[in-house]
């Protein structure tokens, strides 16, 4: 058990433990109505705009959170009013939304060489330079996101499975996906540190998709997913303490292998299936 307490006497490893763990929760949860509504490839765009505004804010001196926070907020607002009010399909304008945000950010990179590798961080993320007011942050964030969902739970459910029949019951789903795309923003620059902007995609989605694999519940599914982000960001945070690993990426792998393990149990439980049913007829 000595291995288990160790870590615990290094405040970066407590301080690291505490946001993974809270970042691994946030994104199982805002996961799992990522993945049902084929969003998939909007974490991966979003988090490549939030770094452009990131840049912006580390420019003109404004606080990271406030800086980013905006620059997320506005994109995935425009995101949303783009696909609304013209017939640009979803995937297209994330495309061409936060991969011009990117740009803005690589561009003013290479105009202010001095602080390139300030930005290893945001694209690999840094948790040993976590501090507990960060971690506050991210409580904070998970927190509001969990009571937005918990307060909208039936309403995002109903635009997630059908928006055009919940239209017609009075679900104001363009409110219900504006609020969704903000939470997932604000889920995003809290787990910039942590993951980085290379590696959030895969938390957001990878958890919920190996839950999917598990589980036909919503429920259930919802559950599965922030166990596993949870569950992977504590023993990521130990593997990478021990084997001297970045930890953003030792807790994909960890997501990455318990989908291939998901994956092989789908698998064999499928023919499991398949061979009662064939006893059932004979």
């Amino acid at each position: 058990m000595q291995w288990l307490i160790e870590p615990f006497a290094y405040e970066f490893f407590r301080t690291g433990l505490s946001v993974a763990v809270l970042s691994g929760a946030l994104c199982g949860l805002l996961g799992v109505y990522i993945v049902l509504r084929g969003m998939s490839y909007i974490g991966h765009g979003l988090s490549h705009a939030i770094f452009g505004g990131a840049v912006v804010s580390y420019v003109m001196q404004w606080d990271f959170y406030v800086g980013a926070g905006l620059w997320g907020f506005l994109t995935a607002v425009l995101i949303n009013q783009t696909v609304r009010r013209t017939r640009i399909g979803a995937d297209a304008a994330i495309g061409v939304i936060t991969t011009a945000s990117f740009a803005v950010g690589v561009a003013l990179i290479s105009r202010y060489r001095r602080f390139t590798q300030s930005f290893d961080a945001a694209l690999f993320g840094n948790i040993l330079g976590v501090t507990w007011e960060q971690v506050g942050v991210v409580a904070a964030i998970a927190l509001l996101v969990a009571v937005a969902i918990l307060f909208l739970y039936k309403q995002l459910l109903f635009t997630t499975f059908d928006a055009e029949v919940a239209q017609v019951y009075g679900v104001r789903t363009q409110w219900v996906d504006t609020l969704f795309a903000l939470s997932l923003a604000a889920a995003i620059i809290a787990s910039m540190q942590v993951l980085g902007v290379t590696l959030i995609a895969a938390a957001l989605v990878i958890p919920a998709i190996t839950a999917r694999l598990l589980t036909d519940s919503f429920g259930r599914m919802m559950v599965l997913a922030v166990g596993l982000g949870v569950l992977c960001g504590a023993l990521g945070m130990y593997l990478s303490f021990y084997v001297d690993v970045a930890s953003g990426a030792t807790i994909v792998l960890l997501q990455a292998t318990a989908f291939v393990v998901a994956l092989v149990v789908s698998a064999l439980r499928r023919q499991v299936g398949s061979r009662l049913a064939h006893v059932h007829i004979d």
